[in-house]
């Protein structure tokens, strides 16, 4: 503690003021970069929520492509939790679009889709 009060008493006097500041900074600084590594995890799930939709989108469109029931193809969809699918057909085509509403954290939500065509017929 002594040693402390020397150093205290020898610095200039512009800095004697400044004790806890850094502490004080660092209060201040830690909400702001707890919300934003909380943001970056959340939009990385986001993310793979994404990949995950376009995927089952594409293995939705192959099995109504490959003339497999509408409830076969809407289960891969299901995959995805809270996902819905639509399809349709037209030029010799069959595509699919998937969505589900994400969220990130409890405020933020993200309507999230994705499509995919196949052959119709094909095997």
């Amino acid at each position: 503690m002594r040693a402390h009060r020397a150093r205290l008493a020898r610095a200039p006097a512009a800095l004697r003021g400044e004790c806890g500041s850094v502490a004080a900074e660092l209060a201040v600084a830690l909400p702001a970069v707890l919300l934003a590594l909380l943001l970056g995890v959340g939009a990385l799930g986001a993310a793979a929520t994404q990949v995950a939709l376009q995927d089952a989108a594409a293995d939705a469109a192959r099995l109504l492509g490959r003339g497999e029931s509408a409830a076969r193809a809407a289960a891969a969809v299901a995959a995805v939790e809270g996902a819905t699918m639509t399809s349709r057909d037209g030029a010799g085509l069959v595509c699919v679009t998937a969505s589900v509403q994400t969220r990130i954290g409890r405020l933020i939500s993200i309507p999230l889709s994705a499509g995919s065509c196949a052959l119709a017929g094909g095997l």
